[in-house]
């Protein structure tokens, strides 16, 4: 199946090389035409220098996957395509827009007769190898016709994936997926200061990690991560103890005020990685940590 891969950042790139190596025709764009160039030498697929070219090298009906930051960088892509592709063509959304924007772009592709399909997309850095876990929204017709398309990115075709419901559903159970996800670090690098903590006891954190990893209640991907971190520099010192945030949690927080639905662990989470901007402690070194090892997300070096 044809298919455009727009944006080839770590995981757009790792995107592009799976969906190649899974035996689909991939025409590759990104601002820096070196990117494409390295993905088409080592795997193969095809590079465009301009979205003209992309849309000029897809067969119809057409699919142009974005993976571009949220917000404008999207709304100027999402546009530009818009005067180039024609009715029954698609365009998917795989980075992680708020769902608002995702309804209202919906509407508006829907006048000129062009699907728009969002794709929540988890994996990070490893999906490459693991699988890309994919929660899809759009109209099912759209849905169903790239089939073939979320059976190669998934982890197994018929495992991670699935379509969520209508327009939005895909970024919306993302975002949520997101929030759990902060709550769940959280508490990680909580029971990991507290161990830290007990001086008496002299306990190898990065010991106890690797023993959580096989049998117990807790054991996870993000302990894995934990675990490989904590390896490799149990004290994380040359780790800033800085967290960003991407959006999501926030916006998690705002949909279940509206929604009258408490959250207290999810808004603590949010609420520590704020604290840790001014006043980090060995906790937040531990989250950063956590999203470098999953997401590749760059970590706020000591200085």
């Amino acid at each position: 199946m044809d298919i455009a891969m727009i944006g080839l950042g770590r995981m757009g790139g790792n995107m592009a090389r799976r969906l190649v190596r899974g035996g689909h025709r991939v025409v590759m764009y990104d601002r820096a035409a070196e990117a494409g160039e390295k993905i088409k030498s080592e795997d193969g697929g095809d590079v465009a220098a301009l979205y003209s070219d992309v849309a000029a090298k897809l067969k119809a009906p057409r699919h142009v996957w974005l993976m571009l930051p949220a917000g404008d960088v999207t709304e100027q892509a999402l546009i530009e395509f818009m005067g180039l592709l024609a009715p029954d063509d698609t365009i998917i959304d795989g980075g992680n827009s708020n769902y608002k924007d995702t309804q209202r772009r919906h509407a508006m592709l829907k006048e000129k007769g062009i699907n728009y399909v969002d794709v929540g997309t988890s994996g990070g850095v490893w999906g490459l190898a693991n699988g890309y876990g994919l929660m899809i929204g759009g109209d099912k017709a759209a849905v169903d016709r790239m089939k073939p398309i979320f059976e190669t990115l998934a982890p197994a075709p018929d495992q991670g994936w699935g379509h969520m419901g209508p327009s939005g559903a895909g970024h919306y159970v993302k975002m949520v997926h997101n929030g759990i996800e902060y709550g769940m670090m959280q508490a990680f690098a909580e029971g990991f200061e507290i161990m830290r903590a007990k001086k008496d006891l002299n306990l190898d954190l990065a010991q106890i990690a690797e023993a959580w990893r096989y049998g117990t209640v807790i054991r996870s991907w993000l302990l894995d991560l934990a675990a490989d971190a904590l390896k490799d520099d149990p004290e994380l010192k040359d780790i800033a103890p800085y967290v960003s945030d991407s959006g999501e949690g926030r916006w998690t927080i705002a949909d279940a005020i509206d929604l009258d639905v408490p959250t207290p662990v999810i808004t603590m989470s949010l609420f520590a990685r704020f604290y840790s901007r001014s006043n980090g402690d060995y906790t937040a070194k531990v989250l950063a940590a956590m999203r470098n090892q999953f997401g590749g997300h760059a970590v706020k070096k000591n200085t």
